[in-house]
């Protein structure tokens, strides 16, 4: 169905369910964690748990992926015999992955190329690659998939809690005065992107339990009113407490489809630390379910 030759590309932190990536032409550009005496290729040399294991003895840098990365996935995609692809990006308000691959889309003129900055992070743009996937193999024309997606950019958010701002502030994402505040009064605010794709603070409660809730407080009011809404229970470090929380989120959200049940990338790993768990969701796009992604 895909007869105008369409690929989807995006990077390694909208975290796409490996299960999709084996599905649909979705390519993959990793970001990049480097310690002192290595540099990794994010979730393809290193994995998030070996992240953590070094934490909080030595705390990675991260980078963008090299020109001369994004250059070689857009020559394998030509070589794949495509003809399109539609790049879905995390917010251009947090890295600088969006401005790196349009201005090395805008210079590939073998393909035909549009850049999403889906103003969003992990899974949060992770559902828009994967939606734009299906729609490929839906048989959507071109012009009509650039307008549906970027129309779905406001309908994907994501809410998320940490068990300490250490690592947020050290990644320069939240101020010091911020970090030491939260951390003496023990308030655990609740994160998600504004309009503007921009971490602020979308909530704030008193410990971890009540900061748990406060997550799926905002993903329900977020999704009220829709009766299409997939959802992603995500976690950093915290798997088994992500499957303890499953059932609760379902009740919380009835008309939702908990679609995967999966942990971030080693690069976001670094900048929020082990313990996180945040909700992602999508509103009004169809998307359906991924055979192999289990919730």
């Amino acid at each position: 169905m895909n007869r105008e030759k369409i690929a989807i590309l995006t990077d390694s932190c909208s975290d796409v369910p490996a299960a999709a990536l084996a599905a649909y032409p979705i390519y993959v550009l990793p970001l990049k964690v480097i310690y002192p005496d290595a540099e990794y290729l994010d979730g393809v040399e290193i994995r998030a748990e070996e992240v953590y294991s070094r934490m909080p003895q030595e705390i990675p840098k991260t980078s963008l992926p090299s020109p001369d990365a994004v250059l070689k996935i857009l020559e394998r995609i030509q070589a794949d015999g495509y003809e399109k692809v539609l790049a879905v990006c995390i917010s251009s308000g947090i890295s600088g992955t969006y401005n790196l691959v349009r201005l090395m889309c805008d210079g590939f003129r073998a393909l035909q190329s549009h850049v999403v900055d889906t103003r969003n992070i992990s899974i949060g743009s992770g559902l828009l690659a994967v939606t734009a996937a299906q729609y490929v193999e839906n048989g959507m024309a071109w012009n009509e998939l650039i307008e549906r997606i970027e129309q779905l950019v406001p309908e994907s958010k994501v809410f998320f809690c940490v068990k300490t701002l250490e690592y947020l502030q050290k990644g320069g994402r939240i101020g010091k005065v911020t970090a030491f505040v939260g951390s003496a009064l023990k308030l655990k605010p609740v994160i998600s992107c504004n309009s503007d794709g921009i971490y602020y603070t979308a909530g704030k409660a008193l410990g971890r339990k009540a900061s748990i809730q406060k997550v799926f407080d905002l993903a329900a009011r977020f999704a009220t009113g829709c009766a299409d809404v997939a959802m992603c229970l995500m976690n950093g470090g915290a798997a088994l407490e992500a499957a303890a929380l499953t059932v609760d989120l379902r009740k919380r959200i009835p008309q939702g489809r908990l679609l995967l049940r999966g942990q971030i990338s080693p690069v976001l790993g670094v900048h929020t630390g082990p313990g996180l768990l945040g909700v992602g969701l999508l509103r009004g796009g169809g998307l359906r379910g991924i055979a192999g992604a289990a919730p």
